[in-house]
């Protein structure tokens, strides 16, 4: 499957990348973003790409290894960018780009059970240290399970999928995504899968965040942002369900009062009806972008905004 980039064009037109910055795209995966913000830095530029999963590391770094200019690609979380930046002795970032979406490459044959549409081990991991789902599956308890689902998949059946999932257990191992799968789908009262999305969606949803850390991972870099992005320098965040959009529109806001942040889309920014129908994977996808830092000197709330004539949307 071919992955195909959300919101390039906007991202592009929210980070504004100039020949010889230095950029950070702090979730790698197909690459797709960070070639095109490699592309408007130049020869004198330098990105930094950064991705848990060994195979987007990996790949980029044979997909660029004849490009000029300065490329470092990091295997980590996007939540240890201080960290990264500190060892590599580089200064704060003139932008950040963060993706929370898996590409289709991760979800589509990865061995590792991110699809319910392939029958594979149950693990949902990208860091292969972290514990398996199947794994979470038998030890944590019903409530452990149901509240899991609920908080991060916000399914309004949690507590008959995990007593669903705990049932099944008694009986045989849950080891393989169509194992889960099919659990899901016993639990589900009548009609209720004949709706827009797969009734398994959001339970595996949950359970990969929950498994990867992906929220705590997502507010830690958030929160510091002005220990990665230099005063005038800009943020943007792609996110493709509510729990993750409403984290980063609320840290936005208390950045945004604190006088650390500046919005530069007020309002979310949605894919238009060509994207969607181009890319049906897009249609949750969410932009939301912001200015980092205060102007030296000035007051908490004398915000620093870099270029505004060219960043600020005025159809949104």
């Amino acid at each position: 499957m071919i992955h195909v980039d959300v919101h390039k064009e906007e991202v592009m037109k929210a980070l504004d990348p100039k020949p010889g910055e230095f950029f950070i795209d702090g979730t790698l995966g197909g690459g797709g973003h960070a070639s095109a913000l490699f592309e408007r830095l130049g020869d004198g530029g330098t990105l930094l790409a950064v991705d848990a999963d060994a195979d987007a590391v990996e790949a980029f770094k044979v997909k660029t290894k004849n490009e000029k200019g300065k490329i470092i690609v990091s295997r980590e979380n996007f939540r240890n960018i201080p960290e990264i930046l500190k060892r590599e002795k580089s200064p704060k970032a003139d932008g950040l780009l963060l993706d929370l979406g898996l590409s289709s490459d991760e979800l589509a044959g990865s061995g590792r059970g991110f699809s319910f549409q392939v029958n594979e081990p149950l693990l949902m991991t990208l860091n292969p240290e972290e514990t398996p789902v199947m794994a979470i599956l038998r030890t944590h308890s019903e409530e452990q399970l149901a509240n899991i689902i609920k908080k991060y998949g916000e399914e309004r059946y949690a507590d008959r999928i995990a007593g669903a999932i705990k049932d099944t257990l008694r009986r045989k191992p849950i080891e393989t995504t169509f194992d889960l799968r099919d659990a899901v789908l016993r639990a589900m009262p009548h009609g209720a899968a004949r709706g827009k999305i797969h009734p398994a969606t959001r339970t595996f949803m949950a359970l990969r965040i929950y498994a990867n850390h992906e929220y705590e991972n997502l507010e830690s870099a958030l929160r510091n942002l002005p220990d990665i992005i230099s005063a005038g320098g800009r943020v943007a965040v792609i996110a493709f369900h509510s729990g993750e959009d409403r984290m980063v529109k609320n840290v936005f806001r208390d950045m945004a009062k604190a006088g650390t942040l500046t919005l530069i889309n007020k309002k979310v920014i949605v894919p238009e009806r060509g994207e969607i129908l181009a890319n049906p994977r897009s249609h949750s996808a969410k932009l939301r972008a912001a200015v980092v830092g205060v102007k030296q000197g000035g007051a908490p709330g004398d915000a620093f905004v870099a270029r505004p004539a060219s960043i600020f949307y005025s159809r949104y």
